[in-house]
């Protein structure tokens, strides 16, 4: 970790009515006496006037707090200057910091700071992120119970009982002909089973509700699929209520992806419109064609629409966790619509407050706050975890004892891996990428 005193804005840039400048490493007791005169009192707003120590000059009058190590966010020396938003100021705040031998912080670094200092596990960290990234109240929930860092404290747990468990078996392996160390049996081996089935349980519980998590904070899909002309981009602008795909009668209009994301009743959901499926021999609405069958492949819900006086197929929705049929254009039926698919009219809007409670409810099902496991490397780590201890539980016999003491220390390793102790820096990387500047 540098040893340097960074700096951010903290708030949107341009003109506002406060901006804060967050301020964290060692030299800040020098960089406050420079710039205010003294260190306020600790965790205490104090209005101070800020002055570039090079020229004298007031740049502004300013709420000042200091957050001295370790009781910080990022448990180094911190501070904030809540200031006035306008460019002038900041410029001049900015130049002052840099000119005291300060600089600019990296995306993420104070994050980064608060990790590397035992102020944060990396699952809480992810949750700050996801907080962050939030869109939903549901989205918000989830976020806020990682923060919270219910996960760590979950595999800090487990991993305690495979502790003790790995020593109870070097004990048995190195010193087996001892009277007062675990022997095989009820007493022994057994209460080691006992002992290691609770966890294997409850990671099996947090496995099974895994990709709902998951799938809440990334968004469920939902794709738009059916011959050309069957109404998916009307459709999709009636959703949107906006313009976001060109409608016309002309087949093969769309050639490409277009994506919208809504918000049903807190869950996340991106509604994607293809190209209409058919043979063609136009190389570009081939390529759109191939980019339709591919996001149906991996859709949670399929939306497949076709004229309500054309015949119900659906032949290539593929294995998508909900298939709504959807007849479109019943404005234009001469005759009462008798079919088990959904009527609708992207037109008028008939039968769209019923499709939309289908998306809700469909949505529901697939995505919620099933777990406290909410990224896939969570749900990898987990199952490399719970792999080894069913490998333990297995082989937990006096020939295979050495085995079984590996395997707890594999498992011990995915469980430190989970919550950030080992092998995390390409993740950290990557996640701390997409932070904010000034977090």
């Amino acid at each position: 970790m540098s040893g340097d005193t960074i700096f951010a804005l903290a708030t949107p840039r341009g003109r506002s009515a406060v901006a804060i400048v967050r301020i964290s490493g060692p030299g800040i007791r020098f960089g406050l006496e420079m710039l205010v005169g003294a260190v306020p009192e600790a965790r205490k707003a104090a209005l101070r006037r800020i002055v570039d120590p090079s020229s004298g000059e007031v740049l502004d009058q300013a709420i000042v707090i200091w957050f001295p190590a370790p009781a910080s966010f990022t448990g180094e020396d911190m501070a904030e200057l809540h200031l006035h938003g306008s460019r002038a100021v900041l410029e001049g705040v900015v130049g002052a910091l840099s000119g005291l031998g300060f600089r600019a912080a990296e995306a993420g670094e104070f994050t980064r700071r608060a990790f590397s200092n035992g102020k944060s596990d990396l699952t809480a960290i992810e949750g700050l992120a996801d907080l962050i990234d939030a869109q939903t109240a549901s989205q918000r929930r989830q976020a806020m119970r990682q923060m919270a860092g219910d996960l760590a404290v979950l595999a800090d747990r487990w991993r305690s009982v495979l502790l003790v468990a790995m020593a109870a078996l070097e004990a048995y392996i190195d010193f087996s002909d001892e009277g007062d160390v675990i022997a095989a049996g009820d007493t022994g081996l057994g209460q080691l089973q006992r002992e290691l089935q609770p966890i294997a349980l409850d990671m099996d519980r947090l496995l099974a509700g895994s990709r709902r998590s998951e799938r809440l904070r990334e968004g469920v899909v939902a794709v738009l699929a059916g011959p050309p002309n069957s109404g998916k981009s009307t459709l999709l602008n009636a959703l949107a209520g906006r313009d976001v795909a060109i409608v016309s009668d002309r087949p093969g209009t769309t050639r490409d992806v277009l994506e919208v994301a809504l918000d049903l009743g807190g869950t996340p959901l991106t509604i994607i419109d293809t190209a209409g499926l058919h043979e063609s021999s136009d190389d570009i609405e081939r390529e759109g064609i191939r980019r339709a069958r591919a996001r149906l492949a991996t859709a949670d819900i399929v939306l497949w629409l076709t004229p309500a006086d054309a015949p119900a197929e659906c032949r290539e929705a593929g294995d998508a966790g909900c298939i709504i049929q959807i007849a479109t254009k019943i404005d234009s039926l001469s005759k009462p619509f008798d079919d088990a698919r959904l009527p609708l009219s992207a037109h008028t809007g008939a039968g769209l407050d019923s499709l939309v409670q289908r998306l809700e409810d469909a949505a529901e099902l697939l995505a919620g706050e099933g777990s406290l496991l909410t990224r896939e490397r969570h749900r990898r780590a987990l199952e490399q975890a719970r792999g080894s201890i069913q490998d333990v539980l297995i082989g937990l016999e006096p020939d295979r004892l050495e085995l079984a003491a590996e395997d707890l220390r594999l498992a011990v390793r995915a469980l430190e891996s989970l919550v950030g102790r080992v092998d995390v820096e390409e993740v950290l990387d990557e996640l701390f990428a997409g932070f904010c500047i000034g977090k």
